[in-house]
């Protein structure tokens, strides 16, 4: 399959002919892919890839990054900051590149491109899991930022005069608007709703570090690890890789985000695709290291696994932050629902023969949203949460699935430079999914302990 593969990659470009391929999709089948969220239009602009990565990237990652850099210390913090920004800008290369490997056909999603390197049963099984794993995950995540976020906001702007509300109502409250949005119907609808979030993002980012250089360094400030005990500084350092490998964790997405930009022979989507993507990484350069590096810098070990909870002044100015945060995280929890909407309106409309309609996508969407709702109240660990799935799904597909595919498609010269490029990051991806998820999961033990379900 292999070779077969390699050699259609290869195929010159003069082999192409001026006619558009042939569409062997029966009339029911063209139907369902114009209603389907992912293939239902074609029409983005280079622009609509900018802010649609910025969104899924930049969000509750960037404000856990001071306290992973709390968990990692300054030396291995940026090694691992640098590498993972450098290793994520070339698997997603990568997974552009690909999108439109094959002539006249085009990978419109993550597990399509799976099924064709492995095979159709083997690419499914190993693509689809993973991918429903981070998406279902981070939109949990978000769930739980957007209810915090609000719960900061209500706490900063009553300053003690208002009622106690509990956490659980503010994510019920975030999960309101979610139940009305989730009921647009593709990428393209979502674009105001994206651009909105991708600017709140850059806002609150430079709210974050620039907050944490007005008050400048604390008087106390300790760099030194948070744990005292050899074990402790362990598992903190992996759950400090989890949440690094969480912060750079677009690419379950960019398939499904190239597919709404129009190609043609003379102007592949590819093109305008990796122009936004150029202008996104550009962005998440400029937000993630100096709130890293500065929220570290100002607060050491002392620093919250959200930044924008440590810094309690000037109030007016970290209230508006936190309701940035959740703009943002609206439009990050559409950017991320989206392909999990396409996946199960696809098994209820080809496999369950549901009649594709409103009515369907209701129901269907407002199960998923009331479903992360509740595990979002249930278990509102969000720092250990991070490190868990960052470690445990995010690492494979960002990290190292989009190499394992392109060595099995192009299959470079043993030892070149594509060859050990790649292998390097598969090696590094394999050890954050390894290491990651331990710390995470012992943080969410040693939270659970003190936790009371529903307070």
């Amino acid at each position: 399959m292999g070779t077969r593969v390699a050699a259609m990659v290869a195929r010159p470009a003069e082999n192409h002919t001026s006619l558009p391929p042939k569409d062997w999709r029966t009339v029911e089948e063209r139907k369902i892919d114009d209603w389907l969220p992912v293939t239902a239009s074609r029409n983005g602009k280079w622009w609509y890839s900018a802010f649609h990565n910025v969104t899924a990237m930049v969000g509750a990652g960037v404000l856990t990054l001071p306290y992973a850099m709390s968990e990692l210390g300054w030396g291995p913090g940026v090694a691992v900051m640098t590498l993972s920004w450098m290793m994520t800008l070339y698997t997603l290369w990568q997974m552009v590149e690909m999108h439109e490997m094959v002539p006249g056909k085009r990978f419109d999603r993550y597990h399509e491109l799976g099924q064709y390197a492995f095979g159709e049963t083997l690419g499914l099984w190993i693509v689809v899991p993973q991918q429903l794993v981070v998406e279902i995950s981070l939109d949990i995540v978000y769930m739980i930022t957007g209810g915090k976020s609000l719960k900061k906001f209500h706490d900063l702007v009553c300053d003690g005069r208002c009622k106690d509300i509990k956490l659980s109502y503010f994510i019920m409250i975030f999960a309101s608007a979610q139940f009305v949005i989730s009921q647009l119907p593709n990428f393209d609808s979502i674009a105001t709703i994206s651009l909105a979030a991708a600017l709140m993002s850059i806002c609150y980012s430079t709210i974050a570090w620039g907050a944490s250089v007005d008050k400048g360094k604390a008087d106390d400030v300790d760099y030194s690890l948070r744990a005292s005990t050899t074990s402790g500084m362990v598992f903190d350092f992996l759950g400090g890789l989890g949440q690094m490998a969480f912060s750079f964790s677009g690419h379950n997405v960019v398939l499904e985000i190239q597919a709404s930009i129009p190609s043609t022979e003379e102007t592949p989507s590819k093109k305008p695709m990796w122009k936004g993507v150029i202008v996104a990484y550009t962005i998440v350069l400029l937000c993630y290291f100096p709130v890293a590096f500065v929220g570290y810098w100002a607060f050491g070990n002392s620093v919250d696994d959200n930044i924008l909870i440590t810094l309690n002044t000037p109030k007016w100015l970290i209230a508006a932050a936190n309701m940035m945060v959740v703009v943002h995280v609206i439009g990050s929890y559409q950017v991320y629902a989206m392909p999990v909407f396409d996946m199960m309106e696809m098994v209820l409309v080809r496999k369950m023969r549901f009649s594709p309609g409103w009515k369907l996508r209701l129901v269907s969407r407002s199960l998923f949203v009331a479903f992360t709702m509740f595990v979002g109240i249930t278990f509102p660990f969000f720092g250990g949460l991070i490190g868990f799935f960052g470690g445990l799904a995010f690492a494979p597909t960002t990290y190292f699935l989009p190499c394992i595919i392109w060595l099995t498609v192009y299959k470079p010269r043993v030892f070149s430079l594509s060859w050990c490029a790649n292998w390097f990051c598969i090696v590094g991806g394999v050890l954050l999914m390894v290491l990651g998820p331990i710390g995470g999961l012992r943080q969410i033990i040693m939270e659970a302990k003190t936790y009371q379900f529903y307070s």
